[in-house]
């Protein structure tokens, strides 16, 4: 089950055109990820602080589907796809909000892969608490 987050598309996230710039979904992605694991009661900062791991991102994908606009309402969608050792995907799906009774319109969707590592970048588990309770979300579905 995905977490939804909604934010609102800041002018400085555009280009001239008003359209919000394309690595900006990138940006977006990272909040999606940070708000799954706030949702789970789990915390990016005391991973990296007190667990000493890091979630580099080695893959990024994304495909555009429509332009989100400067002042458009926004939902970020993450979820995570797979937890495989070391390996970390998550999922995103970024939608314009649509008035009461509409069906929100599918900006982007995309995903990320992550290595778990230590601070020397070598591969590690994810702890165990952390993978509990991203499994859980993933059965959810």
């Amino acid at each position: 089950m995905p977490v939804t987050t909604e934010v609102r598309v800041r002018y400085a996230e555009t280009d001239q055109m008003g359209i919000v710039y394309y690595a900006n979904y990138l940006v977006w992605f990272e909040i999606g990820r940070v708000e799954v694991l706030r949702t789970l009661g789990l915390s990016y900062h005391k991973l990296e602080v007190e667990e000493q791991c890091i979630l580099p991102v080695v893959e990024a994908k994304c495909r555009y589907r429509a332009p989100a606009r400067y002042d458009d309402q926004i939902l970020i969608e993450a979820r995570p796809a797979l937890l495989r050792g070391s390996v970390l995907k998550f999922a995103y799906r970024i939608l314009r909000k649509a008035p009461e009774g509409q069906e929100p319109a599918l900006l982007a969707e995309g995903e990320t892969t992550h290595v778990v590592c230590d601070g020397e970048l070598n591969k590690k588990p994810l702890p165990e608490r952390y993978a509990e309770a991203l499994r859980a979300l993933m059965v959810d579905e």
